[in-house]
């Protein structure tokens, strides 16, 4: 994952150059993205199938690849935080994963611009390159910086996400919507906020970010507080002194509709 990750960064890196200049083609800025998303995939995908051939693919742009009959499988997203790339904001990361028989068993968030990889085993914690990684020892809510998503035009629910901002927001230190679930979570791994929740994202948003956050000693579960929905995209994750309190008031938010 680590070689994969790092082989699609540079062609990631000169393409946010080109875009920050607007140096796109005629078909206008959001094909160029598409084309570095394609281009980024296509790579990491070519180095994992050296790899490991017989494994399946799951991925953002091109869909199921599969493998061979009950091996495991991939689960990437090339560009998580497309929008800012677009519009030349420089925070968006690669995701890989590796599942095997339904369970994710490592992962790696990796920002090309700022070269921080953060990768997790299951079992065998998570890190920040080659330093260990600890969720934030906070227990104080009102102490506590917490991420999201917010709702956009023709995706997701604007009135349940105004219940739960203004149920969370009036505890906390502050929100922040920073626009990549991928990094949102490796940096509640990494300490850097307390929690967060978002809802109808994608396995391959948070595939890695999960297990990045369990194996940093913090707790992931869906909005009521279980494990279905997870890899559906339905997230509240934070520390194990704070999970409880973010669950109930993003919980309660629901009930309240």
């Amino acid at each position: 994952m680590d070689k994969a990750a790092r082989k699609a960064a540079p062609k990631l890196r000169r393409d946010f150059g080109e875009i920050s200049q607007l140096q796109v083609s005629r078909k206008g800025p959001s094909d160029f993205v598409s084309n570095a998303d394609r281009e980024a995939e296509d790579t990491i995908v070519e180095i994992l199938q050296q790899s490991r051939p017989e494994w399946g693919f799951v991925l953002e742009e091109r869909g199921i690849i599969e493998g061979k009959e009950g091996e495991p499988r991939w689960i990437i997203d090339p560009i998580d935080g497309t929008s800012n790339f677009l519009h030349s904001i420089p925070h968006f990361a690669i995701s890989i994963a590796a599942e095997i028989r339904g369970e994710i068993v490592a992962g790696c968030v990796y920002q090309p611009l700022t070269d921080e990889f953060f990768w997790a085993e299951r079992g065998k914690g998570a890190f920040l390159h080659n330093r260990r990684m600890r969720v934030s020892a906070r227990r104080d809510l009102g102490e506590a910086l917490i991420a999201t998503g917010i709702p956009f035009r023709g995706h997701g629910d604007f009135s349940v996400w105004d219940r739960q901002v203004n149920a969370v927001a009036p505890e906390v230190a502050g929100i922040r919507r920073f626009g990549s679930a991928a990094l949102d979570l490796a940096w509640v791994a990494a300490g850097r906020y307390e929690g967060f929740w978002e809802k109808d994202l994608s396995i391959w948003d948070v595939a890695a970010g999960v297990l990045l956050v369990r194996e940093a000693g913090g707790f992931v579960t869906d909005y009521r507080g279980g494990d279905a929905k997870v890899m559906e995209g339905e997230i509240v994750a934070a520390n194990g002194a704070l999970h409880s309190k973010l669950h109930k008031l993003v919980a309660g938010a629901l009930r309240k509709g």
